[in-house]
């Protein structure tokens, strides 16, 4: 993943324009496992929704699996975010009325269209591979919320995606949850050689990761 020049501001030609990310430089390369730390405020989120391609920069070239963005179109984009990246948020964002097993699913579900056995097993097994084996046919909202990021981890990989965005993701779970799950993020990184770009305020999990980057208002500070 390499970004270059890349601006980013709301309100672009108003009167009330306000740029947030000010030509931002960075390059992070396949396997490498990268904390994101700055102040609330400072873009990091703006800067994680650009790389994730759920936002567009004003300005700047940004390059995903080798593939050069800023010039795709919204169906390209979707197809390359669906098959290429995986989302973790500080929020779960599960579907409490499904089971664990059943949401692990949903991006096979939604690339294909309609369930088939293949599915269901490799959502077993990355259900299993997080450690909930006994939790696959429980209700999301039944379970805690460390087993909820997760499944939510699990889901995030469903697709075996080249690059990994994970927003805070141990922000709302105790210190032995937050744990777990980023053990579970360096695994998957380790194992399965993910890119892996980690936003936290935890400068102990940070100080795990191959590198941290400094966000400050909306400049890349080493």
């Amino acid at each position: 993943m390499q970004l270059r020049g890349v601006r980013k501001a709301y309100n672009a030609g108003t009167p009330i324009e306000t740029e947030v990310l000010h030509g931002i430089d960075l390059t992070l390369h396949k396997g490498e496992f990268c904390a994101v730390m700055g102040p609330s405020g400072s873009g990091k989120s703006t800067l994680l929704n650009i790389v994730g391609l759920l936002d567009r920069p004003t300005a700047g070239t940004l390059a995903v699996c080798g593939e050069e963005t800023t010039t795709l179109d919204d169906r390209s984009l979707t197809r390359l975010r669906g098959h290429s990246i995986g989302f973790v948020f500080q929020y779960h964002h599960l579907i409490t009325a499904f089971s664990a097993l059943e949401n692990v699913m949903m991006p096979m579900l939604g690339a294909a269209g309609f369930p088939n056995e293949a599915m269901r097993q490799r959502a077993a097994a990355l259900i299993d591979s997080v450690g909930l084996t006994p939790w696959r046919n429980n209700l999301a909202g039944n379970l805690s919320g460390g087993q909820q990021q997760r499944v939510a981890l699990a889901r995030a990989l469903a697709m075996d995606p080249a690059l990994l965005l994970a927003d805070e993701p141990t922000g709302n779970l105790d210190s032995k949850s937050a744990d777990e799950v980023f053990t579970l993020l360096r695994r998957f990184n380790r194992e399965h050689g993910t890119t892996l770009l980690f936003v936290t305020h935890n400068a102990a999990l940070a100080g795990r990761c191959d590198k941290i980057i400094q966000v400050i208002d909306g400049l890349v500070i080493g």
